[in-house]
């Protein structure tokens, strides 16, 4: 018996608004997008009802892979047979050889790795490691930024997500993204840490200068603060390399990795970190521990999707795509002038930037009605994210992009209309 469609939409509906999230309804609801997933395959994604879309949301690059990949499905059925989730009290092998993979793709001596269930998780890993290492509690992070709604990694994002928590960890300070200048004065003797997302996805894909990092790495070194990267969406293939931050030719102290590690079928995320970090977690082994972070389980499929990373065709196809998406934003470029400002793009993380705050909305419901699930950014809602599995073909990808023109001519004509 299939477990997909046991109930009809409209029951499935109000079981959500019931028991789950009664908001989440209500938007969706008001935004008139009807989606309740059922079947997933590759790059689609099937709404219950049979309607089929593509997915250019990917949740955020969980989906790398494609829905139920088969490789990694079946390294998943493989570890049933023989594991669990394993316990955090004992030293794993399938810890120790992710961790070893994980190690083997990371630039530098970034060679150590805490692992964890969430991103935001491991971000608050990772800036209590920078915490303990420094003996300092300053962060900085951008403004607009989003790191998870953890209790480290809260005040480190937009204040939307933390204002109605507070009081808020103390020591975070934002700066502008990309403005070196306010990042030099803001970074101090008190700094532990610098946190940026590589290129920050719910600000809206901004795609920084490429001696941006380069400054970055300095200040941080003269100050003595560390640098972490946020790659919970850039990382593992993403931006056409193993890390966002490799295609800038910066070597941070720390890296954190999430949705795409699960292969989109077992939830993992882990915390990268420089070899000279490591007195501090050496001295307190026990002082940061997760009960279900790197279930054995998941190392098996992490493994697997390391494996399939790590073929250089895979990044070869990435490469490839990128142009198909590259050319095709040119186009739509020369069809919407008057409503595209500008389009951001590095490897396969993209996106549309809009002349206002209501585009990005509207290309969602756009989207939902010509075969594309996309979502807008949140801290700025002129910006359409367009991040679709990595494992998308030329012919997928000249569907989105003639969708995507649809898209792009249906809101022009809305916002006329709203005029």
């Amino acid at each position: 018996m299939s477990v997909i469609g046991q109930l009809p939409k409209e029951k499935i509906t109000e079981l959500f608004a019931r028991h789950v999230s009664s908001g989440k309804v209500e938007f969706f609801e008001n935004a008139g997008i009807d989606l309740v997933p059922g079947r997933r395959e590759g790059v689609y994604l099937y709404d219950i009802d049979g309607q089929r879309l593509i997915n250019c949301n990917s949740n955020g690059g969980v989906f790398n892979l494609g829905h139920r990949n088969p490789q990694v499905l079946a390294a998943l059925e493989e570890a049933l047979a023989e594991l669990d989730i394993g316990t955090h009290h004992a030293v794993s092998e399938h810890r120790a050889i992710l961790a070893e993979r994980l190690a083997a793709i990371s630039p530098g001596d970034v060679n150590r790795v805490i692992f964890g269930v969430s991103g935001g998780e491991v971000v608050d890993a990772a800036i209590k490691l920078a915490r303990g290492h420094t003996g300092r509690a300053g962060i900085v992070s951008a403004e607009g930024a989003y790191h998870g709604h953890t209790g480290f990694a809260l005040p480190a994002g937009h204040e939307q997500y933390s204002k109605p928590f507070e009081p808020l960890v103390p020591g975070y300070s934002h700066v502008p993204f990309g403005d070196l200048e306010a990042l030099d004065a803001a970074v101090d003797e008190s700094t532990a840490a610098v946190l940026f997302e590589t290129i920050p996805a719910t600000l809206g894909v901004v795609v920084p200068p490429d001696d941006f990092y380069d400054g970055v790495r300095r200040i941080c070194d003269e100050r003595g603060a560390l640098l972490i990267c946020d790659e919970v969406q850039t990382g593992l293939g993403r931006c056409g390399a193993y890390w966002c931050i490799d295609t800038y030719g910066v070597v941070p102290d720390v890296i954190v990795t999430a949705k795409g590690l699960s292969g989109g079928v077992y939830p993992i995320t882990a915390t990268l970190y420089s070899d000279r970090l490591n007195q501090f977690l050496h001295d307190n082994p026990f002082i940061h521990i997760s009960t279900f972070g790197g279930a054995e389980l998941g190392c098996r499929v992490a493994i697997k999707v390391l494996d399939i990373l790590e073929d250089p065709a895979f990044l070869a196809h990435v490469g490839a795509m990128t142009e198909v998406f590259s050319r095709g934003f040119e186009e739509l470029e020369s069809r919407h002038p008057d409503l595209l400002v500008e389009t951001r793009q590095r490897g396969l993380f993209m996106a549309l930037k809009m002349k206002n705050e209501m585009c990005g909305p509207l290309m969602t419901v756009a989207g939902f009605n010509n075969g594309i699930f996309s979502v807008f950014a949140n801290n700025d809602t002129s910006v359409s994210q367009i991040v679709p599995p990595l494992i998308i073909t030329e012919p997928e990808a000249a569907q989105v992009l003639e969708s995507l023109d649809a898209m792009l001519s249906w809101t022009e004509t809305t916002l006329a209309s709203m005029q």
